[in-house]
């Protein structure tokens, strides 16, 4: 899952010191409801990228919902972002995958594997 948000470029100092040292709690809620391999790329002009792994991205987000943490969280950052609909956590823009290295290679691997198995030897001619 990757997403985009955009960060008030006057508030872009104290929302990195935020994420220096985030609540413990909120670590812990964002590990047992399914975000794994979550990171946050911020640009000069406010443009943050997120990036996270999970099974079920609904799922995921319904987990930190019901967590009391996650609603804290989520007000306090909420006053970061610029044209945001909803919380941080719903109101971002997914990003859509165009290429995955591991997938292509896989790709390329099984036709490679294809060909060599279908290729007829000089004496099978």
């Amino acid at each position: 899952m990757c997403f985009q948000l955009q960060v008030k470029p006057d508030r872009i100092e104290e929302y990195t010191r935020r994420h220096a040292s985030v609540w413990p709690e909120m670590l812990r809620a964002l590990h047992e409801t399914g975000w794994q391999n979550y990171s946050l790329f911020l640009r000069p002009d406010g443009i943050l990228i997120g990036y996270f792994e999970t099974d079920s991205l609904a799922a995921a987000q319904a987990g930190m919902a019901a967590t009391e943490v996650n609603v804290r969280w989520q007000a306090a950052m909420a006053e970061f972002f610029e044209n945001l609909e909803g919380s941080p956590d719903e109101g971002f823009v997914r990003l859509a995958e165009v290429f995955h290295l591991e997938d292509q290679l896989a790709a390329l691997d099984a036709v490679d594997t294809i060909h060599l198995e279908f290729t007829p030897t000089p004496t099978e001619k």
